[in-house]
């Protein structure tokens, strides 16, 4: 029997003291599921993760976007997704963008996009069973969480009780950056989530006349904080007013993600697995 190395997200093994993972329904199957966490906010986290999904989608995977930050949502809004979630009795449709990514978020149930989800902590976690369990998923090979930032309640409800595959840390080259990383690298540690590499955004901004390529928050720590926690350097992502400008009118998916493709790549191999492109 192989040495456990306390990752229950693909054993099969049920062993006692196994975490009690939620329970997808017998009309969903995910192949892959990955966390993108940060330390803090402000870092571009669900930007990232909207563009990954994008890129995926165009590589020709099945991608879903959970979006689990309960009380500021914005998945929605990049994509021109208007409120409102379909379903029948026992199951919520996700919406569908443009390139087939399957969304699910909580400000496709509010009346307004600028009403406040003023929740509990069990509240906010319920809500993230139902929209894992109760959501009609069907064949996805990848479904990226996007996490609110920080190691609050949300983080430890997926942590505990989704099969991640693994997370990605999403950080800023800032000085403040080093501490910010420590403590998502400490958390994913501490509850055996294997950490698939960091991505550093708002790197740099290419001048759209000369394309000079200027640093506004100093040179990049990529290397220098991968190295520090002995984590996979994912790649680079810039400062860009076109993708801010798509952002605003909801058509990221109008966005250049070929950039991400060597991401990508590197995800898969630190998965250790190429799945089938569509």
């Amino acid at each position: 029997m192989a040495e456990c190395d306390h990752n229950c997200a693909n054993c099969s093994s049920k062993c006692e003291g196994a975490p009690k993972y939620f329970n997808l329904n017998e009309y969903s199957h995910i192949k892959h599921i990955v966390g993108v966490v940060s330390g803090k906010g402000g870092v571009g986290k669900s930007a990232t993760t909207t563009l990954l999904a994008c890129e995926l989608a165009k590589e020709g995977y099945k991608v879903g976007i959970l979006d689990a930050d309960i009380t500021g949502p914005s998945i929605p809004k990049s994509f021109g997704l208007k409120t409102g979630l379909s379903g029948n009795q026992n199951l919520m449709f996700p919406q569908i963008s443009k390139l087939g990514i399957k969304i699910v978020s909580i400000n496709l149930l509010l009346e307004h996009q600028d009403d406040p989800v003023l929740w509990r902590g069990p509240v906010v976690g319920s809500a993230i069973k139902q929209f894992y369990e109760d959501v009609l998923w069907e064949d996805l090979d990848y479904l990226l969480i996007d996490m609110p930032p920080g190691t609050g309640d949300v983080a430890l409800t997926i942590f505990q009780s989704i099969p991640l595959d693994g997370v990605i840390i999403v950080s800023t080259p800032q000085d403040l950056v080093k501490m910010i990383v420590g403590k998502a690298v400490k958390m994913a540690e501490k509850m055996n989530i294997s950490i698939l590499g960091l991505i550093e955004n708002m790197s740099y901004i290419k001048c759209p006349k000369c394309e000079e390529i200027i640093y506004p928050f100093g040179p990049s720590k990529l290397t220098e904080v991968s190295m520090e926690y002995n984590i996979t350097p994912l790649g680079n992502m810039p400062i860009d007013p076109n993708l801010t400008t798509l952002v605003d009118e909801g058509k990221i998916e109008d966005y250049d993600t070929t950039f991400l493709k060597d991401i990508v790549d590197k995800i898969e191999d630190k998965m250790k697995i190429k799945l089938r492109r569509i």
